[in-house]
């Protein structure tokens, strides 16, 4: 089978090249035939990958631990679960998924749009493979995953197999994580499709609105799965890590954001093309900006070259990431300003108070914030280059940074939408504006009655309120609209405006939904903690809740054995939880972790960790963490996904549309005929 596996990856490779170099020439000389062959030499690197992440899975599942990489992240007693995710646990494995998921990406691009964009597609199949050749010859010649271990001896060298392996990370056995990487990948790979196609329409000179429609859905579907992996993400580091947060702008934490936020800065300039054909230059460099990030967060990941829980070890993989990185870059920045004449825009920006305006602020704003977050996660490298001495960048600099703008984004994500195309009077202004700044205005006088005074807090809150009103109110005047012309009820009304418009209206709810993460986000400003040593009978009191110890237990599993504090909580002098953290030693990898017990509610969570026993006394270790508004954060993050779905999903306006494109299309290859 390692064998088998290894063959797939050497016809995967083959494969690739020969698809670069088909669709090149084809797409120079416009050869049909040798545009077809690349194609179809695409689909076969995605048949070889998937032979070889066939064979790997099977040696993982079998338990052959003759496999170096088997050996390495499985074991006997691994839940089948967890063995499936081995597949990605480590370098070797990891990479061979990523290149797989690419081949899936590219094998569907090419399927979806080898009947249409004929003149762009051999350029797309080029730079998809293009990419396949690096990432291939990667697994293939330095992480290659079907490596055997082999014992060296006086008498020669020969096979060696373990009786068991090492065992997934203890810190993976959680189940978000068997989501959280496919769903990262699937983000990061898929920003692949927009930024050949944009490389396919640079090359032909194609630069009308064709590439920006194909390329919009193409970036959706990897931007709402990047969003859902760096919320599972977040969900596993609150849940497994017990320090009593989400988010500790770790360098690969922040790597998987940037391209989440340049991405979302072209999701929102393209409406500027397609409406106004203003903003060319900014979409494509937005999307080689988004795809640039893409490949630099799976480096910055896998390189070693910066501290990280969420990190690969130290690997001789950067080098040849670096190059990639500079490639990419030189081409799609050369093909740029070759082609800087055809992408002048069509019209110009007639007013700062307009909605092109506002998109203009929100791609500043957010390309501001990304590079925030970059020069803090590189500082610590740029020191030590500079200076010879590292210095460590820590949260307090990514929040006094990312917090006021953030807060823009905010306000921007209620604004945006009440202005008008071109120019917006003072009297819509006034007509949309009032009552959301009214409402908003009253809630945060009700909060400073209530004893809030953090300022961010305060704001954050406010501003949330005031999006929300926004939102609603754009919902409540379409439905109205309906309710007194077509004589529908509220839910049908609300219904059939939104499938009406979903690319709008499902973008509306995405704008819900980031309030409800802001609404969590404010939450950090009032957690409580507390730590104390405790054994049976012992109590400790954070805020208005009791935690009373009430033992320890020891207990044994095949997979590892643990530690259980038995904790009964009551609030405000009533029942309200036990609670059960555990400290877990996993025997195959001889490595101790905590599992966090979490009691979650619409206001707090209770957050209790048993950090350990003291060696004096023997009693257990407590910490307790008060979060208010947390579970605010995964609901809203569901929202986002959901209502990048509804966006997705095509409304009747676009497939009226479809069908008059569909229509022209056909008189004008009548017309030709005759």
């Amino acid at each position: 089978m390692n064998q088998l596996g290894t063959v797939g990856l050497i016809a995967a490779l083959a494969f690739a090249a020969y698809a670069v170099v088909a669709g090149a020439i084809g797409g120079k000389l416009r050869s049909s035939r040798l545009t077809t062959s690349a194609e179809r030499a695409a689909l076969s690197f995605f048949v070889m990958l998937t032979l070889a992440v066939a064979a790997l899975e099977y040696l993982i599942l079998t338990n052959n631990f003759h496999n170096a990489y088997v050996a390495e992240h499985s074991n006997r007693d691994l839940q089948t679960f967890y063995k499936v995710a081995a597949l990605w646990a480590g370098q070797e494995g990891s990479l061979l998924f990523w290149t797989w998921l690419l081949s899936i990406y590219s094998a569907l691009a090419i399927l979806l749009n080898r009947h249409k964009n004929r003149q762009l597609m051999p350029y797309v199949v080029a730079v998809l493979m293009g990419t396949g050749v690096f990432f291939s010859s990667l697994v293939l010649f330095i992480a290659n995953p079907f490596q055997e271990l082999s014992l060296t001896t006086a008498a020669g060298t020969q096979a060696f197999t373990p009786p068991d392996g090492n065992g997934l990370n203890p810190v993976l056995q959680y189940h978000s994580m068997v989501i959280h990487p496919p769903m990262l990948y699937l983000g990061y790979v898929g920003m692949v499709v927009p930024f050949a196609f944009a490389m396919g329409a640079l090359i032909t000179r194609q630069l009308g609105d064709n590439w920006i429609r194909t390329t919009r859905r193409w970036t959706m579907v990897p931007w709402a799965l990047l969003g859902l992996g760096i919320l599972l993400g977040g969900n596993w580091a609150y849940a497994v890590l017990g320090w009593g947060g989400y988010w500790a702008w770790d360098p690969v934490e922040n790597a998987s954001l940037l391209p989440w936020l340049s991405g979302t800065a072209f999701l929102h300039s393209v409406m500027i093309q397609e409406k106004r054909g203003m903003l060319k230059v900014w979409n494509v460099v937005l999307v080689i900006t988004t795809f640039f990030l893409s490949i630099f967060g799976t480096f910055l990941t896998r390189s070693g070259i910066v501290s990280s829980v969420h990190a690969f070890a130290q690997s001789s993989i950067g080098p040849f990431f670096s190059v990639f990185l500079c490639i990419i870059l030189f081409f799609s920045v050369t093909l740029l300003f070759l082609r800087l004449d055809h992408l002048k825009s069509e019209n110009k920006l007639d007013s700062l108070v307009s909605r092109e305006s506002g998109f203009l602020f929100n791609n500043w704003i957010l390309l501001a914030l990304v590079f925030a977050v970059l020069w803090g996660t590189l500082f610590p490298l740029i020191s030590k280059a500079v200076q010879g001495v590292t210095v460590t960048v820590s949260a307090p600099f990514f929040n006094k940074t990312a917090i006021p703008i953030g807060l823009l984004l905010l306000f921007l994500t209620g604004a945006g939408p009440l202005l008008a195309w071109r120019k917006t009077s003072f009297q819509s202004l006034k007509r949309n504006f009032i009552v959301p700044l009214i409402v908003a205005g009253v809630f945060g006088v009700f909060l400073l009655v209530e004893g809030v005074r953090h300022f961010y807090a305060l704001m954050t809150l406010c501003l949330s309120v005031f999006v929300a009103v926004c939102v609603l109110g754009e919902f409540w005047k379409g439905a109205r609209t309906r309710m007194k012309t077509g004589g529908e009820n509220f839910a049908q009304a609300i219904y059939n405006l939104t499938m009406r418009n979903t690319r709008r209206y499902g973008g509306y709810v995405v704008h819900l939904g980031i309030v409800l993460l802001f609404i969590g986000f404010a939450g950090l400003a009032f957690k409580a903690k507390a730590k104390a040593l405790m054994q049976e009978g012992d109590l400790l009191r954070v805020n208005n809740y009791l935690l009373r110890c009430d033992g320890l237990t020891n207990g044994d599993t095949p997979n590892y054995a643990y530690s259980r504090a038995l904790i009964t909580v009551t609030k405000d002098g009533r029942a309200f939880a036990s609670m059960h953290p555990e400290k877990r030693f996993y025997k195959a990898s001889q490595e101790t972790t905590s599992y966090v017990s979490i009691h979650p509610t619409l206001s707090e969570d209770l957050y209790v960790v048993l950090s350990g026993l003291d060696e004096d006394t023997g009693k257990a270790v407590i910490e307790v963490f008060v979060n208010p508004l947390v579970v605010w954060v995964w609901i809203g993050g569901v929202v986002v996904f959901l209502g990048t779905l509804l966006a997705l999903f095509p409304s009747r306006v676009e497939r009226e549309m479809a069908e008059i494109r569909r229509t022209q299309d056909i008189a004008v290859s009548a017309s030709d005929a005759g």
